[in-house]
């Protein structure tokens, strides 16, 4: 027997994965089509085991579209399928079970040829080995935490760069939940898969890491641009929103942000992927500045903001 999902990612050993897609503008879809931008991509790619080198032409780039799908596992896991179109190239962005993967790559007609592991996991690389074996595919995943990674082909750290189909995939190094834990981040498509690390109106229990760990991890999230898709690993949505107004009361998009969160699990719809920059509006990880939400923790004048994000995370671990 399977046993249930623990709070806010799998503890080592506990969980099998899952694999989804929803925007927060198409979130009655079961795919959406991520355009690559209409400028020359380099493909070259330094890691060996990738595709190989080639240039994408404007033309070409304008007519491909990088699509995600979801397939959901268990009870609240998501993960991710990608599939480009332009050269028939398909990831897996971590796996938990093969068959509901199977399912989905037999119902779009899609090969398997990658998957990309965030962490190690079970409910992100449970699936790993079988799904090798049977399509023989390149499994990508992070240096610091290789010899936990069931399968590995590349190692990939902060920094570095590589080519998926027609579009360059940028790596951070995101430790906190885990210590080897990676973010894969797609700027011409505007997709971001943080894994355990970000999730909508929420983060990662502090598994292997501590607050000022995670928090500089989440830090390097900052930036990206506020149209960037969050495909973060469960559906946590509708318990988080219920905890953030709780260290957010005054926070007036938040509030619109629940009510919707409701509707859409009323409906039975799935709630991620989110925006960055509502995440980075609403989401009380991404806040520790907020004067708001210092004063409903009663955190210290003048505290750092890495020890206020651990006061909302203590609070989420005891609400």
């Amino acid at each position: 027997a399977r046993k249930a999902p623990s709070p806010e990612g799998a503890a080592p050993s506990t969980m099998h994965a899952s694999l989804g897609k929803s925007c927060r503008a198409s979130l009655r879809l079961q795919q959406v089509r991520l355009h690559v931008l209409p400028r020359p991509l380099s493909a070259r790619c330094p890691l060996a085991s990738c595709a190989p080198a080639r240039t994408v032409s404007a033309a070409a780039s304008a007519a491909a579209a990088m699509i995600v799908e979801r397939v959901p596992c268990l009870s609240d896991n998501y993960s991710w399928l990608l599939h480009d179109a332009s050269t028939g190239e398909t990831a897996l962005v971590d796996s938990s079970e093969a068959q509901p993967v199977e399912a989905a790559l037999n119902a779009k007609g899609w090969k398997l040829t990658h998957i990309f592991n965030t962490h190690h996991h079970g409910d992100h690389t449970g699936a790993n080995l079988e799904l090798k074996k049977r399509h023989g595919l390149t499994i990508i995943g992070p240096r610091a935490d290789a010899a936990r990674i069931p399968g590995i082909d590349v190692q990939v750290q902060d920094g570095d760069k590589f080519t998926f189909g027609s579009a360059e995939v940028q790596v951070f190094d995101t430790p906190g939940h885990t210590r080897g834990h990676i973010t894969f981040y797609i700027p011409s498509a505007k997709a971001l898969f943080p894994g355990d690390t970000l999730f909508a109106l929420g983060c990662g229990r502090l598994f292997e890491g501590d607050p000022k760990m995670m928090w500089s991890s989440l830090s390097k999230l900052l930036p990206l641009p506020d149209d960037t898709h969050v495909f973060c690993a469960h559906e946590y949505t509708q318990s988080n929103a219920r905890f953030a107004v709780t260290v957010d009361p005054g926070n007036e998009a938040l509030a619109a942000r629940k009510s919707r969160i409701d509707a859409e699990r009323a409906a039975g719809r799935a709630t991620v992927p989110s925006l960055l920059g509502e995440e980075k509006a609403t989401n009380p990880f991404l806040r520790p500045f907020s004067e708001g939400i210092r004063k409903a923790l009663g955190v210290p004048t003048g505290a750092e903001d890495w020890q206020v994000f651990g006061a909302v995370r203590a609070a989420k671990d005891s609400f």
